[in-house]
């Protein structure tokens, strides 16, 4: 099972945070990585966690002001990036474009998807993982595996039926170690998580616990 940690824009400090997921995966033998702002990849990177870009644009180097370029997220650190978040929802080209621009350097790809005919659409870009998330369920208490486990099921089979290759995550409120368990009963590999770890009081805990069960 996989911990993959999105710290969005969140005022948290992601050296610490960074930190503790190291801590935890090396004690746990859990693989936990954390996806930073691009400006604090090189500083997550340096504590020795498996560090993820959050996004990475559709292009090369050029005349291209303002995008998030493949290379400097590699350059950074990173070893993997988020792709289409549902807070920075992209058109299906565009994704494409962004795993390719990953592809490139070397990048592991999670494309993220609000259902199970998504799942199968960005599936059909051949990305290494993609995470399902209701929206209505991003950053609340309730995970998707609770709410509704039938979407997390049908998002496995889908993705199974375009290519067997892609890797499905279970993402929206996960908070909890139950949660983890019941994700991977589901048939997903991994979770995506933020504000459960990025606005705890005490991250090392809540990684802690998400661990617990497995």
């Amino acid at each position: 099972m996989f911990i993959l940690v999105n710290l969005k824009a969140y005022p948290c400090d992601p050296v610490e945070i960074a930190t503790a997921a190291n801590t935890v995966a090396e004690s746990s033998g859990v693989r936990i990585a954390v996806a930073a702002q691009a400006a604090h990849l090189e500083r997550v990177s340096e504590t020795g966690v498996e560090t993820w870009a959050q996004h990475v644009s559709p292009n090369g180097h050029g005349s291209f002001t303002g995008s998030t370029l493949a290379e400097a997220v590699a350059d950074a650190g990173a070893v993997g990036t988020l792709i289409n978040h549902s807070e920075n929802r992209r058109k299906l080209a565009d994704i494409d474009g962004s795993i390719e621009a990953a592809e490139r350097v070397g990048l592991e790809t999670c494309v993220c998807a609000n259902n199970p005919e998504q799942t199968a659409a960005v599936a059909a870009l051949s990305p290494d993982s993609v995470a399902v998330e209701p929206p209505e369920l991003i950053g609340g208490d309730v995970s998707v595996s609770s709410a509704d486990p039938d979407i997390v099921k049908d998002a496995v089979s889908a993705a199974a039926a375009v290519n067997e290759d892609v890797d499905v995550f279970c993402g929206a409120g996960v908070s909890t170690g139950d949660d983890v368990v019941s994700a991977g009963e589901l048939g997903a590999t991994g979770v995506l998580l933020a504000s459960g770890v990025a606005k705890a009081d005490d991250p090392k805990a809540v990684l802690e616990d998400l661990v617990s069960g497995l």
